[in-house]
């Protein structure tokens, strides 16, 4: 038996079934004295005194708290360790006091001034796996559990009262330091005055005040932890735990559960359970040797979705979109962003879809979201009034859940032309900026964009050119890479494509999941973007910087196009932004392979892949008229047309759509330049439908 010959100090736990239950009565003095040998004695090989030294250095830098993992309290005693897991409200307070009397002999003597020992906060971390939220059940109430989640919501940092000292309004009795609970726990105010005098009446009931001035108080802070995706059924809404473990006991039993923080760990790198953020040294020799293989662009970009047959030049540029540029934070402050946005665009049947699902499950943060179910609010951020508080306060959306990782938007043309505007700052700056209900701040989005949409006609139609898109070039410019995918009938690559699915459904009960020969499997590609992201950052070198301004020199001017036998007339000429481009797409190139400089061989491979999709994109016709893929004949065209069209009719002036273009065509202006004219007015503003004809209105 612990500590028989030491006085009785006893403490019961509140949540204990019964409070007379000899064996969670605890002989305290002995479990300090414990703690104490603990910290003093721990040390890791070569007699490092991990928490002795630790608290003493914390201490002397004015950090008041000891960072304690709970396996080593279990590897220098056992039972303590026990004790914790199973009373943590009773043990946690003596540990703390334990840490305080080891401060007081460790930090001796002190200066002047600094009599008085101040309060060590202990906070304790784990390396056993985690609980399920949805697992928690009543087993689990007033005990230590390991949960991950991601923080959607912060309240203020209020004062908590750890002791209060009360007075009577009748008889000035003074009540001092009396002690509260932590977490969300209260103090129930006595309601008679103990002051008996004789020849005097008793005090009125509910006679006693709290004296502010002689309070000892606590920051305190609220949020809200909602489950990782990971663990959310298919179909099911993330569920939400208030934090600060265990729940308050009433006379009807268990009501208003939270859990109370008693250690945080901030897992930046990688979200997920998979517990990509933990690498062994066998996993990093054989990342370092993945790196150092000659075919690992091949064999990364064959692992993506090896499902789905073709779309070779795609999975390269979704490899190049997991893997990222390097972000760059430059002297004045700005930053330029290192995120690859890509936009698949065409026939429906196309696995557009399945690319995006699979790019979910691969990156080590991903939020997967359909157009026509997300809101502007619901991508960025919303702000409500907090029932408790009645303060207004903000929850991040999809683009800030996902900071530091993929954003996969499927159904991107289904989506509302206001909640798309909302995202053009979240794609290029990367922050989200709010201006709401008095709230005023700014938050970061650094997260790639990976998009799907169809046509406006369905199926994309080669004869309508740029009208089968119905976005705006602001919202175009902002994707480093845009595909057009068409379901193309060409019988040899159909009886290919047929045999493929044919035997991917024959076999899909044979699938043991593991990866084919030179594929890479799920878990492993996972870990090696993330270790990649995290420990990589490579810029261009000399040589691959000129070879870019030369062929950046040449493609403005459309020699590089003639060089290709397109006529100079279709040269696209491209702008800044898309230079950028191709810049984080040799970087993300570099990454693959742990490169700290961009070669000419990066370049190279990054201009074919701007070539084969954006810029054959926009020679086809598909883009003209989006920022940067208009030429300067076309541009005044274009500007012609709608002064005249500003001219010709007055305020309130109505006239159909057709009418328009036929005047306009009668000058030999072209019809698509006409109509593209017209959507533009339409979505500035300046012309309205009205009713169900088309009938414009000019109103500026």
């Amino acid at each position: 038996m612990e500590g028989f010959d030491d006085p009785g100090v006893f403490f019961s736990d509140n949540f204990s079934v019964d409070e007379n239950n000899a064996d969670l009565q605890v002989n305290l003095q002995a479990v300090k004295k414990r703690f104490k040998e603990f910290i003093r004695q721990y040390h890791t090989d070569n007699f490092n005194y991990k928490y002795r030294d630790t608290l003493k250095r914390n201490y002397n830098l004015r950090q008041y708290y000891l960072e304690v993992n709970i396996e080593d309290v279990g590897s220098f005693d056992e039972n303590l360790a026990d004790k914790i897991y199973k009373q943590p409200a009773e043990h946690l307070p003596i540990f703390e006091e334990a840490a305080k009397e080891v401060a007081d002999e460790l930090t001796a003597p002190r200066p002047e001034g600094e009599e008085q020992v101040e309060e060590i906060q202990i906070m304790l971390t784990s390396d056993a796996h985690h609980s399920d939220l949805r697992a928690m059940k009543s087993d689990v109430v007033s005990r230590l559990v390991k949960i991950p989640g991601i923080i959607v919501n912060a309240s203020g940092i209020k004062a908590k009262a750890t002791k209060i000292t009360i007075q009577c309004r009748s008889c000035s009795n003074v009540i001092p330091n009396l002690h509260l609970k932590p977490g969300l726990e209260g103090y129930v105010m006595p309601r008679k005055c103990t002051t008996e005098q004789a020849g005097r009446p008793n005090c009125p009931l509910d006679p006693y005040f709290i004296m502010p001035d002689k309070c000892q108080c606590v920051d305190f802070q609220v949020l809200k932890l909602q489950e990782l995706p990971d663990g959310v059924p298919q179909g099911e809404i993330p569920r939400h735990m208030p934090f600060a473990t265990v729940a308050k006991k009433a006379i009807t039993g268990v009501r208003a559960p939270y859990m109370r923080v008693v250690g945080l760990q901030l897992d930046t790198e990688c979200v997920g359970a998979s517990g990509c953020g933990i690498v062994s040294s066998e996993e990093e020799n054989a990342f370092r040797r993945l790196a150092a293989s000659p075919n690992i662009y091949e064999r990364l970009s064959a692992s993506i979705a090896p499902s789905i047959y073709g779309a070779v030049d795609i999975k390269k540029a979704i490899t190049c979109l997991l893997f990222g540029g390097a972000r760059k934070r430059l002297p004045d402050g700005l930053t330029r962003r290192g995120d690859i946005n890509i936009l698949l665009l065409g026939d429906p049947g196309t696995a557009k879809s399945q690319l995006l699902k699979f790019a979910e499950r691969v990156a080590p943060i991903a939020v997967y979201t359909s157009g026509k179910g997300s809101s502007a609010a619901g991508l960025t951020a919303s702000v409500m009034k907090d029932p408790a508080s009645r303060n207004f306060i903000m929850e991040g959306g999809a683009m800030v859940l996902a900071d530091g990782g993929v954003v996969c938007i499927d159904e991107f043309d289904k989506m509302r032309e206001d909640d798309r505007v909302a995202i053009h700052e979240a794609m290029e700056q990367q922050t989200i900026s709010i201006a709401k209900a008095g709230i005023t701040t700014t938050l970061n989005s650094r997260c790639s964009v990976l998009a799907a949409a169809n046509s406006i006609f369905g199926r994309w139609d080669d004869t309508k050119g740029d009208e089968n898109i119905d976005f705006l070039p602001t919202i175009l410019s902002r994707f480093d890479m845009i595909f057009i995918v068409k379901d193309e009938h060409n019988q040899q690559r159909d009886m290919t494509l047929a045999r493929h699915i044919m035997g991917v459904h024959m076999n899909a009960d044979h699938n043991t999941g593991e990866a084919k020969e030179g594929e890479l499997s799920l878990d492993f590609f996972k870990k090696y973007i993330n270790y990649c992201r995290t420990r990589c950052g490579p810029r261009l070198n000399q040589e691959a910087g000129e070879m870019l301004k030369r062929r950046y020199v040449m493609m403005r001017s459309g020699a590089y196009h003639h060089e290709m036998e397109v006529d100079k007339k279709s040269a696209i000429p491209i702008t800044v932004r898309q230079l950028e481009a191709i810049i984080r797409i040799s970087e993300s190139l570099a990454k693959m392979q742990l490169k700290p400089f961009v070669t000419e061989t990066h370049v190279e491979e990054a201009l074919r892949l701007f070539q084969v999709s954006t810029l054959d994109a926009a020679m086809s016709g598909t883009l003209a008229g989006a920022e940067g893929f208009t030429t300067e004949e076309e541009h005044e065209m274009l500007g012609r047309i709608e002064k005249q069209l500003k001219r010709r009719f007055a305020i309130g002036t109505q006239v159909s759509q057709q009418n328009i273009i036929q005047d306009f065509t009668n000058q030999k202006y072209p019809e698509r330049a006409v109509v593209k004219v017209i959507q533009a007015m339409i979505r500035r503003g300046q012309l309205q439908h009205r009713m169900q004809r088309k009938m414009l209105y000019r109103i500026s």
